[in-house]
């Protein structure tokens, strides 16, 4: 009963957000938006895509321990690395 007054699923917002994230990258790229924290900002959207693909679709959210943090490292450590290279290089 409680489940048929929701409006969406949560997997339904969780891509609906997605899916913005990446109409919002589309657009960046359009207008031809350049420079260091437009290039940082598309990469945090694609790190938090990421994440949201591992805890929602890969069904994370119920898991502990190692597999969480090997998600998680596997996006953030190239993040970091992938960030400080468009650093250094601005």
């Amino acid at each position: 009963m409680n489940a048929e007054k929701r409006l969406m699923r949560p997997c339904t917002i969780v891509y609906s957000v997605m899916l913005l994230l990446t109409l919002t990258t589309f657009v960046i790229g359009t207008l031809g938006m350049s420079g260091l924290w437009v290039s940082l900002l598309v990469l945090l959207f694609a790190l938090i895509k990421g994440q949201m693909v591992g805890e929602y679709f890969m069904g994370l959210t119920r898991v502990r321990g190692l597999w969480h943090w090997v998600i998680f490292l596997w996006l953030f450590i190239p993040g970091i690395l992938i960030g400080t290279a468009f650093y250094l290089a601005g």
